[in-house]
Parts: C-alpha cells; sequence; structure tokens
C-alpha cells in the first residue's frame, strides 16, 4: 500500500508542471535573512509546520527524506480525512530547503505537493507551495469547485503558521 496513486513522481520539482491536473503555485513571504531560512527550513522538514498548523501528521521518520511515509489528516472523529503520501524528493540547499511528497493509495486526490523555503538575492525569504492534483475519490470528485479553494485556503494558513515559527526569536 506504499503505491503512489499517479506515475509523475518528482514532478513538483520542475517546472512545467504535469498536464492533466490542477495546478496551484502559490509564493508567501517569510521575512528577512538566512535565520528566517534556517528556521523555516528546519519547521518544513521536521513537519512541525504542519503540526503547528493544526494539521494531523505521522510519519516514520522525524525528518522529510526520500522514501518517508506521511499521513496528514484534518478534521475530527468520523469526519476525521486521512491522506497517506510518500517523500518523494528534498532539497537543503544554501539558498532553498524543502521536500515535495505524492499521494499514495487510499489518499483522496491524485498528485503530489511540495514545501520550500526560499533566500531571494534580495534577503527576502519566501514560502513556496507547488502542486498538481486531481480527485481520486468520489468525495472529492463531488466537492468539484471547492477543492482547489479549499487548497489555497489550507496553504495560505501553512504560510502564517511558517512565518510565525520562522520569525521567532
Amino acid at each position: 500500500m506504499h503505491e503512489l496513486n499517479y506515475p509523475e513522481a518528482g514532478g513538483t520539482r520542475h517546472t512545467p508542471l504535469p498536464p492533466g491536473y490542477r495546478h496551484l503555485h502559490e509564493e508567501l513571504p517569510l521575512g528577512h535573512g538566512r535565520a528566517v531560512l534556517s528556521a523555516a527550513g528546519e519547521a518544513i522538514t521536521t513537519f512541525r509546520m504542519h503540526r503547528a498548523a493544526g494539521t494531523g501528521i505521522r510519519v516514520d521518520a522525524p525528518r522529510a527524506a526520500k522514501g518517508v511515509q506521511v499521513e496528514v489528516s484534518l478534521g475530527f472523529g468520523p469526519l476525521r480525512l486521512r491522506a497517506p503520501c510518500t517523500v518523494v524528493w528534498t532539497v537543503a540547499e544554501e539558498d532553498r530547503i524543502g521536500f515535495g511528497y505524492g499521494a499514495r493509495e487510499g489518499h483522496p486526490m491524485c498528485g503530489e505537493e511540495a514545501f520550500v523555503a526560499e533566500l531571494r538575492a534580495d534577503g527576502s525569504v519566501w514560502f513556496t507551495v507547488t502542486a498538481f492534483s486531481r480527485p481520486a475519490r468520489t468525495l472529492t470528485r463531488g466537492a468539484g469547485p471547492l477543492v482547489p479553494v479549499f487548497q489555497r485556503q489550507y496553504v495560505r494558513h501553512l504560510g502564517r503558521t511558517l512565518r510565525r515559527l520562522a520569525n521567532r526569536p
């Protein structure tokens, strides 16, 4: 049950994103300087960002690495939506830190999502989320146009959470 439910593993690492999916690309400012990048990268790759945002998250390793199994969940009790994923790539460069994970069988969507903090030439630090997805189950197909709205709101919530984490004294 660790099979990805889509064939384009690693597709969020580069553009263009694979055709046949909804595409999402959001860039949110986090602050300035290497300390903000370091703190943001640590929060992203240890899944602290997800936890601090109120997302349920179970992982089989403390840090994102290729092959790490992740289960993201949202909601409560019987309304809890579980989304099994696998980390398909990571980046730990001088000016970029993050990872991408892909949906596994049982996920309500098919596709991939990436979370990267980047220090730009002007010293600003940005959080970028890139994703491609399409519904994989009746529930998400039925939600239709609400799914991308929810995804954007969730990404913006993650960005606000990460900004707070990355700028703590």
